[in-house]
């Protein structure tokens, strides 16, 4: 894709016999949201622990806005524009929300160090506007071991905004979130994630989000990607999602519907 903002070009990687990581091609333009699918194993963390730093690729490149990036730390990556969350939430459990928040605004922006508060009047500012685009304001002052998982996922997430990034890379947003709040944690985060012009690569499992928030869904197996499109057109393709184990089609009255 000519002019991608995260350009991936032949990645390999290999833990032992299994291949994570065979070949992988994928261009993200900037302002998509494209969501990675697929079975247990098939490479999709592994993609997003390569692409921020956690791991590096044994062949291929990474680029970002035009600039390599492949072997960089991941303190390196996010000062370029890419951020991430995590499966598992990675907050500081003793500290409140705001305070989460506010190290991670602090740090990136320089603001604090051991001799001032932390909370000073610039790192507030910024923290609290950050708290109010995820609807997090009401439980600023609440501990995170305080917090449903829900919440929890959005404080992580906001955690990885305040870093200011340009792709935000996520790890299963809504895991472990219960299913009455699904939709309205996805429609928090995408709503905060769209109005601050940040483009975002989400591996995940649930094909109702899936189908509702990606603008395109590319389809991972083996550590490679078998098909890459529009979710109309992936999700309802059984070729495809005979590969994807967890994942049928059931057809109804007015087209197909994807269920994992």
């Amino acid at each position: 894709m000519s002019g991608a903002l995260l350009s991936a070009r032949g990645l390999r990687i290999a833990f032992g016999g299994v291949k994570a990581a065979d070949g992988i091609d994928l261009d993200i333009a900037e302002g998509e949201f494209v969501a990675i699918i697929g079975p247990n194993g098939a490479g999709k963390t592994t993609f997003i622990n390569m692409t921020t730093g956690y791991l590096r690729p044994q062949a291929g490149t990474i680029t970002f806005a035009g600039e390599p990036i492949t072997g960089l730390q991941p303190r390196q990556i996010v000062r370029r524009g890419i951020a991430r969350s995590f499966q598992i939430p990675q907050l500081f459990t003793e500290h409140t929300v705001i305070e989460n928040v506010a190290l991670k605004v602090a740090a990136h922006r320089g603001f604090w160090h051991g001799l001032r508060p932390l909370l000073d009047r610039p790192t507030t500012a910024a923290t609290m506007a950050i708290l109010d685009q995820f609807g997090l304001r009401h439980v600023a002052e609440a501990k995170a071991t305080e917090l449903n998982e829900g919440t929890r996922k959005l404080t992580d997430i906001a955690m990885a905004m305040a870093l200011e990034p340009r792709v935000l890379l996520m790890d299963e947003p809504t895991s472990g979130v219960a299913s009455a709040e699904k939709f309205d944690i996805m429609d928090t985060l995408v709503g905060a994630l769209r109005a601050r012009g940040v483009t975002a690569v989400f591996v995940e499992h649930d094909m109702e989000v899936v189908e509702r928030y990606a603008d395109r869904v590319a389809v991972w197996s083996q550590g490679k990607i078998l098909a890459s499109g529009p979710p109309a057109e992936v999700l309802n393709d059984p070729a495809v999602l005979r590969e994807v184990i967890g994942v049928e089609v059931k057809h109804a009255a007015g087209g197909g519907h994807a269920h994992a």
